[in-house]
């Protein structure tokens, strides 16, 4: 029994997608990075379209979208503990057509999207044949004040010109990414700071885009979904390509920013609960001065925060979902920067704990932890650093007691 009791359809999904990762997903891990390891690391992985069919045909698709009618109409808090299964394995989402930055693009493209650009874009990426990529970090400035922003996107008639360097754009190394959504400034002098920014769609074989380069993280270049550094050099497309209109680019910002980040939480928790269950494993199974790793105070001791700290955390994610399902994303803007403070962190902590009692074998790629660790690492960064978040809630805070 939970805090929050999940929904008939949300019980009977879970159980589909937790069959799926136990038939499916689980076993053919080794499968998934062996193909890599033989081929071209950035083409398509063949078992990932493999399995993409199969969840299609099985209805476990399009699980993400909330109050739409493109998705499978779930609400976030119905939603959370699918995501938090998907997320177990680093690239299982996509099996599901749930994994980022399509599913905040494909929000996007839902909230704020004319019908043109729905059926151009949204409808092949809710299809799963093309994908996507946000590109609005850059690296001339601290890019977690995104007013900090220096692209441009100037009007010229009927098309806009895109000039920029942005980078850490997750998704632009896949050579299936089709589309960019590109922030930029299209009014650098309005005296309102959250006015300045505009969002337009490039698509990736416009002349002038050049993706110089993929950025690793800790050594992993997320093959075949990458994180490139891309220059946009006089760049030119349709006025049609903006969204919603000129200065609305920090509206969208902070629209697509809070169901992406509480949806990068559900499977952070994902891969914490699977690094304890490997670290339990681990040490019931091992040895040292007559005794099992199990029976040393440390080791208990450990295993049982861990328990503690993800259930603290995933009851603080269900929390942030059923405000965000009941207020909106705006008023529940406390819970979900809470949240994104909270996971990360946890799962940074239960990582290293699972690698610690891996021994040797937990530095090594046999067992996942190195990855696991790197990707709770960046979620400190990504989608707005933990001082900002910060921040944010003690501002919030304070402003109760006036």
């Amino acid at each position: 029994m939970t805090l929050y009791e999940y929904s008939a359809r949300t019980r009977e999904l879970k159980e589909r997608v937790e069959a799926f990762m136990e038939e499916h997903v689980y076993p053919r891990e080794h499968e998934y990075h062996s193909q890599f390891a033989e081929g071209d690391r950035w083409a398509p992985s063949r078992l990932v379209e493999e399995l993409k069919a199969k969840a299609n045909r099985q209805g476990l698709w399009n699980l993400f979208l909330p109050q739409s009618e493109y998705g499978a109409g779930l609400t976030n808090l119905e939603y959370a503990p699918l995501c938090e299964i998907m997320g177990r394995v680093v690239w299982a989402p996509e099996i599901f057509n749930c994994s980022a930055p399509d599913t905040g693009n494909m929000e996007t493209l839902v909230r704020y999207g004319s019908d043109e650009q729905k059926k151009q874009w949204l409808e092949p990426l809710l299809r799963g044949e093309i994908r996507s990529c946000f590109a609005m970090t850059e690296p001339a400035v601290a890019s977690s004040d995104a007013t900090n922003i220096e692209s441009r996107i100037e009007r010229d008639g009927n098309y806009y010109i895109v000039n920029g360097r942005k980078w850490w754009s997750s998704g632009a190394s896949d050579s299936r990414c089709q589309i960019f959504i590109f922030m930029g400034k299209s009014d650098p002098d309005n005296p309102n700071r959250h006015l300045q920014q505009s969002m337009i769609l490039v698509p990736r074989d416009t002349p002038g885009v050049t993706i110089e380069r993929s950025l690793p993280i800790f050594g992993y270049d997320d093959a075949p979904h990458g994180h490139a550094q891309i220059l946009f050099e006089n760049v030119r497309v349709p006025a049609s390509n903006l969204l919603l209109g000129e200065g609305r680019g920090f509206e969208i910002a902070q629209g697509r920013l809070g169901p992406g980040r509480i949806h990068h939480c559900m499977r952070i928790i994902g891969q914490a609960e699977r690094a304890l269950e490997k670290m339990c494993r681990r040490v019931k199974g091992r040895k040292t001065f007559g005794s099992p790793i199990s029976d040393q105070s440390v080791t208990l001791e450990r295993i049982a925060e861990s328990r503690i700290l993800i259930d603290q955390a995933r009851l603080l994610v269900l929390d942030a979902a059923a405000a965000m399902d009941k207020v909106g994303n705006k008023a529940a803007a406390k819970k979900i920067a809470m949240i994104k403070v909270a996971a990360p962190a946890m799962a940074c902590k239960i990582i290293d704990w699972a690698i610690q009692a891996h021994g040797a074998g937990g530095m090594s790629d046999d067992f996942g932890l190195g990855y696991a660790y790197t990707n709770a690492r960046t979620l400190r960064i990504a989608d707005g650093p933990d001082e900002v978040h910060r921040n944010q809630i003690g501002r919030l805070e304070l402003k109760s007691y006036n």
